[in-house]
């Protein structure tokens, strides 16, 4: 059975590719079904109506990872 989730994103942070079908994966500020919004990254078609699959990261999350990124070398 599929659940549509309601969603509000507060703000479009970036895009981070483009496929094929012109699907974008994204990383967004946003809230799932009226709750505490979170850092989301996943696909979204082009008008914001559909979306695969995810993950959402809290704002303490992101702090620890923002730090872990920013000590890391790109290989």
């Amino acid at each position: 059975m599929f659940f549509i989730k309601k969603y509000n994103i507060y703000k479009h942070i970036g895009n981070l590719s483009k496929s094929n079908n012109n699907w974008t994966k994204e990383l967004n500020f946003i809230s799932w079904d009226e709750r505490e919004p979170v850092y989301d990254i996943r696909t979204w078609n082009t008008e914001h109506t559909q979306y695969g699959k995810g993950v959402t990261i809290t704002t303490g999350q992101m702090a620890i990872l923002k730090k872990l990124l920013n000590q890391m070398e790109i290989f």
